[in-house]
C-alpha cells in the first residue's frame, strides 16, 4: 500500500546579503533617474557635506596654526622671563671664590625652576675651562643633551642676546614621545664665563586641545549636514508635493478618468499651475465628450444607413440576377451592362457587409466565437477554395506545412476571411508569379505566412498598408472586387485574437504578410513561429527558392505539433 501524497508548503528563501548590497546601485540609479525629491535632496546633501567639510578642515588648520603659534610665543615669554630672573641673581651675586659662584649658580637655577615651567632644563659653559667658573648643571642628566643639534648650540653660542628655538620629540617614561619646543638662550657670569641655557617645554597639551576643538568642529558640521538635510526634504516634500500630485492626476487624466482634478490652495505659483491644469482638464474633457459624440453619431449613422441600404439591395440584386440569367437574349451591349451591373451589385453587396463590420469594431461589440481550429486544415480549405482564380491570374499556390496541425480555439470564420484576404491580395498583386503560403507552430503560438513575388511595395506605403480605403497604386484597378476594408478588418480580428498582423516588402521583391495567433492566454510571448522579414528569401530568384517545379497540396495527416512541427501523409 503506497502511502498518501501530501502537499508541502513551499517557503521562499531570502536572497543573500551580498546580492541585496548588489542590487543597492541599481536601485539607487533607477530612483535617482525617477524621483526629482530624492535627485535634489542628494545633490543638497553632497553639496552640504562638501562645504561643511571644506570649513572644518579650514578651520581646524587655522585654529592649529593659531594654537601652536600662541603656544610657541608662551614659550618663548616664559623662558625669556626665567633667564632674566636667572641673569639677575647671577648679577647681584658677589663672586669673590668659587664656592660662592657655585652657591649664585644653584640660587640662579632654582630662580630657573621657580619662574618657568619648562619640564627640563640644563646650562652649558661656553669656552675653555676657568678654574672659578661653576659647573654645568641639568634637570634630566643625559636626556636633554642628545636632543641638541650641533647647529642649534652653534647658534646660541654666537647669539648671546637672541633666543634659539627649535620643535624636538621628548622622550616618555613609556618609550614613547611628545612633542615639545626647546629654547636655547645664554646666561652670563660676568668676568667669569658664559653658560648655554637650554630649556625644553612639552606641548602634549596642544594636540589635545585641538583634538577636542576638530571633535566639536565635526559633531557641529554633522548635525549641521542633518539639520540642513531636514530642511532641504521639508521644503522639497512642500514643492513637490503637489508635483507628484499633479503626475498622479495627469496619468489617471490619460487612463480615461476624465473627471479627475487637482485640488487648488492659496495664490502662489503652484495654485496657479493647479487652475491652469484643471482649466486644461475641462477642455480636454468637453472635446473628448464631443468627439465621442460625434463618432458615436458617425458610427450610428454608417451602421444605419447599411442596415437601410439591405432592403433596396436585395431588391436590385434579384432584379440584376433575373437580368443577368437572360443576357444571352439581349444584344451585345445589352448583355455587357448586365454583365457590369450584376458585378458591381454583388461588389455593393460585399462594401455594406465590411461597413457593418467596421462600424461593430468602431462601437466595440465585436465577439469572438472560439472553436479548436487546425490552422493547417483551415490553410487548405481556403487554398483549395480560391485554386480557381489563382489559376484565371497564372499564379501557383504552394502550401508549406511544417506545424500548425494541432487545435487552437480561434474563430474559424475570421481567421478563414484573414487569410482569403491575404490570400486575394497575394493573387492580385503576385505578377503570375507563384506564392508560398507556409504554416508552422511552436509551443507558444501557431502562424500563417502569405508570401507573393511580385512588384512589392515601397516603405511609406508599407507603413499605411492597414489604413481604411487605401491603395498603393489609386491608378490601377481592381480585378478581384476588394472595397479597400479587406486589411483593417483582418488587424482588428487578428488583434481580437490577441494576436498579431504583419507585413513586409520590398520593391521588385514581393510582400509577406505573417497572421501570428497565441496558443492561449490571448498574449505572445518568445520567438514566433514564422518571422515577417523573410531574410535571405527576399530575392526574386525563384530557382534559387526551390519555386521551379510544382508543389503538391499536402493531405493533412494526424498527430499533435504542440511545441514540435507537425507531419503529412
Amino acid at each position: 500500500m503506497t502511502a498518501p501524497i501530501t502537499g508541502v508548503n513551499a517557503t521562499r528563501t531570502p536572497p543573500p546579503t551580498w546580492r541585496l548590497w548588489r542590487a543597492w546601485p541599481r536601485s539607487i540609479g533607477a530612483l535617482w533617474r525617477r524621483s526629482l525629491r530624492f535627485r535634489t535632496l542628494l545633490v543638497t546633501i553632497g553639496l552640504t557635506l562638501l562645504a561643511v567639510a571644506v570649513a572644518c578642515i579650514w578651520m581646524a588648520l587655522q585654529i592649529q596654526n593659531d594654537l601652536y603659534t600662541s603656544r610657541q610665543e608662551q614659550v618663548l615669554n616664559d623662558a625669556e622671563q626665567a633667564r632674566a630672573a636667572a641673569q639677575r641673581t647671577l648679577d647681584a651675586a658677589v663672586q669673590s671664590e668659587a664656592v660662592q659662584l657655585q652657591s649664585v649658580m644653584t640660587l640662579a637655577s632654582r630662580a630657573l625652576s621657580d619662574q618657568s615651567s619648562a619640564q627640563m632644563m640644563a646650562a652649558y659653559r661656553i669656552g675653555p675651562p676657568v678654574a672659578n667658573a661653576p659647573q654645568d648643571f641639568s634637570t634630566a642628566e643625559g636626556v636633554i643633551e642628545p636632543l641638541l643639534t650641533p647647529a642649534m648650540r652653534e647658534q646660541v653660542r654666537k647669539n648671546p642676546d637672541r633666543q634659539i628655538w627649535q620643535p624636538i620629540a621628548l622622550p616618555e617614561g613609556d618609550g614613547g614621545t611628545t612633542p615639545g619646543i626647546m629654547v636655547g638662550q645664554q646666561l652670563t657670569i660676568g668676568g667669569v664665563a658664559s653658560y648655554e641655557l637650554y630649556l625644553a617645554y612639552d606641548l602634549a597639551n596642544a594636540p589635545q586641545t585641538l583634538g577636542f576643538v576638530q571633535g566639536t568642529l565635526w559633531v557641529v558640521g554633522i548635525g549641521l549636514v542633518l539639520l540642513i538635510s531636514g530642511i532641504a526634504w521639508f521644503v522639497l516634500r512642500s514643492v513637490t508635493a503637489p508635483i507628484s500630485e499633479a503626475a498622479d492626476t495627469s496619468a489617471r487624466l490619460a487612463a480615461g478618468q476624465l473627471d479627475v482634478r487637482l485640488e487648488v490652495h492659496g495664490e502662489d505659483e503652484l495654485a496657479t499651475l493647479g487652475r491652469s491644469f484643471n482649466a486644461m482638464a475641462d477642455s480636454m474633457e468637453s472635446q473628448i465628450k464631443e468627439l465621442a459624440e460625434l463618432s458615436l453619431v458617425q458610427q450610428r449613422f454608417v451602421s444605419d444607413v447599411s442596415h437601410e441600404l439591405r432592403t433596396p439591395l436585395t431588391t436590385i440584386r434579384l432584379a440584376a440576377d433575373m437580368i443577368n440569367d437572360q443576357r444571352d437574349e439581349f444584344d451585345p451591349a445589352t448583355a455587357r451592362a448586365a454583365e457590369l451591373l450584376n458585378a458591381q451589385v454583388q461588389r455593393f453587396e460585399v462594401l455594406l457587409t465590411d461597413l457593418l463590420e467596421i462600424s461593430r469594431y468602431d462601437a466595440g461589440s465585436v465577439q469572438l466565437e472560439l472553436e479548436p481550429t487546425s490552422l493547417a486544415h483551415l490553410a487548405e480549405d481556403v487554398i483549395g477554395s480560391m485554386q480557381q482564380l489563382a489559376e484565371q491570374h497564372g499564379s501557383d499556390v504552394r502550401l508549406v506545412a511544417p506545424g500548425g496541425y494541432s487545435p487552437v480555439d480561434m474563430d474559424p470564420r475570421r481567421v478563414r476571411r484573414i487569410v482569403r484576404n491575404l490570400l486575394g491580395n497575394a493573387i492580385e498583386h503576385g505578377e503570375g508569379r507563384p506564392i508560398v503560403v507556409t504554416v508552422d507552430s511552436n509551443q507558444n503560438a501557431v502562424a500563417i505566412g502569405v508570401r507573393d513575388f511580385g512588384m512589392g511595395m515601397k516603405p511609406e506605403d508599407v507603413d499605411r498598408v492597414f489604413d481604411r480605403f487605401w491603395r498603393a497604386d489609386p491608378s490601377r484597378k481592381r480585378t478581384i472586387g476588394g472595397t479597400g476594408l479587406g486589411l483593417s478588418i483582418a488587424l482588428g480580428d487578428a488583434k481580437l485574437h490577441g494576436g498579431e498582423l504583419g507585413v513586409w516588402s520590398e520593391v521588385g521583391h514581393g510582400t509577406n504578410f505573417v497572421l501570428t495567433l497565441p496558443r492561449q492566454n490571448g498574449s505572445l510571448d518568445g520567438a514566433l513561429p514564422i518571422a515577417v522579414d523573410p531574410g535571405d528569401d527576399a530575392g526574386p530568384d525563384l530557382e534559387g527558392l526551390g519555386l521551379t517545379e510544382p508543389i503538391e497540396l499536402p493531405r493533412v495527416g494526424r498527430g499533435d505539433d504542440a511545441g514540435g512541427r507537425g507531419g503529412t501523409s
